[in-house]
């Protein structure tokens, strides 16, 4: 075969047949009403106030010839070199990074440095659709964090100079100017694209959470309206976090965490609804089950050591507001809640006191339960506690850890002001507000302790992330959560913790630019002094040292370490010399299509990638009779596997060493085969080569 560049792809055509269907609707559908539902999942900012912009459509595919006046929507300076920088291709790939990974084999989160437009489309083809969850916290434009200064001619090129890899005369290894940072066009730029692809890479019900404060928070509003769609806009949250006494005016304390779904519809489809377990609800559970050993069946002396209990906790203490769970019975801890009908006007009817068998004083808003008979039901399940006399009327029990009937009337009734609900086997759990409050300083002290010096000024909460990402993904079962502005590696600890306790399926995916810590800065300095010159090497030994923690150890984890770099395939450049001299001299530069330094695993990566296989895949050498340097690569979450050669040469018998059949993927070296070898792989699987 002659040598090429890239991937070429040999297959035989397969027969398909119709197999047995749902009967077929008697009328064709609506074409247009179709087209029109996909044209809107897939491209949403190509509909102004409902209706299709034909030429927005034109300009985001790349095919608009007459610019003429834009239309009503967000626009910017540089919009259309953003929309371009999104369409461009990535000529680079990521290799691993071994000595920087913690148990690399078995890993099951990826942490990459690199610059992370470049990083999102190499991976666009092995997360399209698969992500549950991103929060990125990007920069706040506020004139000084604004480092990502897009080259709209060529990215990568800017990345590799950025990081030493390839030479230049200028010097661009630090932050881009600070006015540079000023400009909301700049910013905005910076953000579309990178939107652009997230949005790709999360599944239908998948949301992104980003982070934001006043200075672009109505911009970043404006532009998810354009790439998501306003209606799958689901909360603009506010993260109050402590007040500052100093302010002239008002304290400005708060920051918003906008809240997007992929499709808010999908999400509806699928009845979703958030919840979570009530902060110290599990603390009384504990406490209750104790005191029930000590104490058999004496609910009364249960409830006498439960209430000094509560009173004994610290102000502050998740579990004191929940002290209304004071009273005991078989099922555990509750407290009484309202027995009247919502809203009014509900039904009247006698309810015997057990002890005085006089008529209960009826609810102004009459009885929940719609006859005497629901309510005596609910009676004699416990669930219903009288007064000591008829003259006021009984209430309704709420259990800490609900049992099933009070689940049920919860579905036919409006929820309580703190809206509990609960699955029959967990503690009660409640419906979360748009705005809640968390101390900055909490994350600060954590981090230096962890650290063992200040490295980041403003690092997020983990524990508050964590809280977060498991209201969002707790219905999921292996939720991949995606951070591409990881910087203090806040997200990444977050999802180690919840794999660990409640969410073990949890895995996530964290890009960070290898941005140089500032000398000049109080954290810099500290960063300097322990050795670790880029944010990325701050937050890969931050994530060392939290897998090592006592707590982390039932479930075994570790990350793996990618860099962004150049590819290890040669690409065909074309000659300036038109001569046949000229061509065969390219041609023979192109004899071998791996670039001079090449590694066999570096190159594995590379074409697994461009594959679609994700990077938590396993990479495993083939013996026995197969060509030496053969590897069999496995994505353990889509069960794709894919056979890999980069013998310098393949001979027939040991092609059929590798016991290769349709529709098995194999990939080698262009040069490696013959005519005749190269035939008879393309009749026995699906042949690719370099």
């Amino acid at each position: 075969m002659s040598a090429t560049s890239g991937f070429h792809f040999v297959s035989a055509l397969a027969q398909s047949g119709m197999s047995k269907a749902d009967r077929v609707d008697d009328t064709s559908p609506s074409l247009k009403a179709e087209l029109l539902v996909r044209l809107r999942n897939a491209v949403p900012e190509a509909f102004s106030d409902g209706q299709l912009d034909l030429a927005r459509l034109a300009e985001i595919a790349g095919e608009a010839t007459d610019v003429g006046p834009e239309r009503y929507g967000l626009t910017w300076p540089g919009k259309r070199n953003a929309i371009a920088m999104l369409q461009a291709p990535s000529r680079a790939t990521l290799v691993p990074q071994r000595d920087q990974s913690v148990n690399f084999d078995d890993a099951q989160h990826v942490f990459i440095e690199g610059e992370n437009l470049e990083v999102l489309k190499l991976l666009y083809k092995s997360y399209f659709g698969r992500v549950k969850l991103i929060y990125i916290d990007p920069p706040y434009n506020t004139g000084n964090d604004f480092i990502y200064n897009d080259d709209f001619s060529d990215p990568l090129a800017a990345y590799l100079k950025q990081t030493g890899q390839m030479s230049e005369d200028g010097d661009m290894t630090t932050s881009a100017p600070e006015k540079a940072g000023r400009f909301h066009s700049n910013w905005l730029s910076m953000m579309y694209p990178r939107l652009s692809m997230a949005r790709q890479m999360l599944k239908d019900e998948g949301v992104i959470l980003i982070s934001i404060n006043d200075a672009e928070v109505a911009n970043l509003r404006q532009l998810c309206d354009d790439v998501f769609g306003p209606e799958n806009f689901i909360a603009q949250m506010v993260w109050e976090k402590g007040r500052k006494n100093d302010a002239k005016l008002l304290s400005v304390g708060h920051e918003y965490i906008l809240v997007y779904a992929r499709l808010l519809s999908a999400l509806k489809e699928a009845k979703t609804i958030w919840r979570e377990e009530k902060p110290g609800a599990r603390e009384i559970w504990d406490e209750y089950v104790q005191l029930r050993a000590k104490h058999g069946d004496d609910d009364k002396t249960i409830e006498a050591f439960l209430q000094l209990w509560y009173a004994a906790l610290p102000k502050g203490h998740p579990s004191k507001k929940w002290s209304r769970y004071k009273r005991v019975d078989k099922n555990g801890p509750w407290r009484d809640r309202d027995i009247s009908w919502p809203g009014g006007d509900g039904p009247r009817y006698d309810v015997l006191h057990p002890e005085t068998k006089q008529p209960c004083r009826v609810p102004e808003r009459g009885w929940i339960y719609s006859d005497p008979e629901e309510m005596q039901r609910q009676i004699d399940l416990g669930l219903v506690e009288f007064r000591d006399d008829h003259t006021e009327p009984p209430f309704r029990k709420f259990h800490i850890k609900p049992v099933s009937q009070e689940l049920a009337d919860e579905d036919e009734t409006d929820f309580d002001a703190d809206e509990e609900a609960a699955d029959e086997e967990e503690l009660a759990t409640q419906v979360r507000g748009s705005v809640f409050y968390k101390q900055s300083q909490v994350s600060v002290r954590y981090l230096r302790e962890l650290m063992g010096a200040k490295v980041f000024d403003n690092p997020k909460d983990h524990e508050e992330l964590g809280r977060l990402f498991k209201y969002v993904a707790a219905g999921e079962e292996s939720p991949i959560i995606m951070d591409f502005f990881a910087g203090s590696g806040s997200t990444a600890e977050a999802v180690i913790r919840l794999a660990s306790n409640g969410l073990q399926g949890a895995k996530f995916v964290a890009v960070q630019l290898p941005e140089a810590v500032n000398p000049k800065e109080r954290t810099g300095k500290a960063a300097l002094a322990a050795g670790w010159k880029t944010i990325t090497e701050v937050t890969r030994e931050r994530l060392r040292r939290v897998l090592k923690a006592e707590d982390l150890q039932t479930v075994p984890q570790g990350f793996r370490a990618f860099r962004l770099t150049t590819t290890n395939i040669r690409r065909w450049a074309g000659t300036k010399d038109m001569t046949p001299e000229g061509y065969m001299a390219q041609m023979d530069a192109f004899a071998d299509t791996l670039l001079p330094g090449w590694k066999p695993e570096d190159v594995i990566w590379e074409v697994a990638l461009r594959e679609g296989f994700s990077l938590t895949s396993k990479i495993a050498p083939i013996s026995n009779s197969a060509p030496a340097g053969s590897w069999r690569v496995t994505d353990p979450e889509t069960e794709r596997t894919f056979t890999i050669c980069l013998a310098e040469h393949i001979d027939l018998e040991q092609a059929k060493g590798l016991g290769l059949t349709k529709p098995d993927l194999f990939v080698c070296r262009d040069t490696a085969l013959d005519d005749t070898v190269a035939a008879n792989l393309a009749l026995q699987c699906t042949l690719k080569v370099l």
